[in-house]
């Protein structure tokens, strides 16, 4: 049996990836993997900005929708719930009146860290072409 190499698009393919139970094969391109609901719940709208504000240390609840501006109370409790389920980060409460409650991120959440500090140079370092590039398309197509 003969195997020849193919061409690989940048991206795509299957990847392999170390985990507690030995290296498994995940492949984010394939609809039923899933990676796939990694990595939307690693780029929904508030997770990335939780990781960041996390990433100096532990915060309480209310330092992080402080730093987090713009996320209800109610999303920010279903977010924070739903990275301590995949691991990302942990919840302490502390018995007091009223309760204290820290997050601080995991292992596996410091590890988000510098992807998500790449992105969000990126995005801060080109928002301005970004909104160029939006405003020469909408006034080109007729847009507004």
């Amino acid at each position: 049996m003969s195997t020849t190499a193919q061409p690989r698009t940048v991206g795509t393919g299957p990847r392999r990836s170390s985990s507690p139970q030995g290296p498994m094969a995940f492949d984010v391109m394939n609809p039923a993997c899933p990676s796939r609901t990694v990595l939307r719940h690693l780029t929904d709208r508030w997770t990335p900005l939780i990781v960041s504000a996390l990433a100096p240390g532990s915060l309480r609840f209310g330092q992080l929708r402080s730093q987090v501006a713009g996320v209800t109370a109610k999303v920010l409790t279903q977010t924070l719930r739903s990275m301590e389920r995949d691991g990302l980060l942990t919840r302490t409460v502390t018995a007091s009146v009223p309760p204290r409650v820290d997050y601080d991120l995991t292992a596996l959440g410091q590890s988000l860290i510098p992807p998500i500090g790449a992105l969000r140079d990126w995005a801060e370092g080109h928002a301005g072409e970004v909104l160029a590039a939006r405003r020469a398309w909408d006034a080109g197509s007729g847009e507004a």
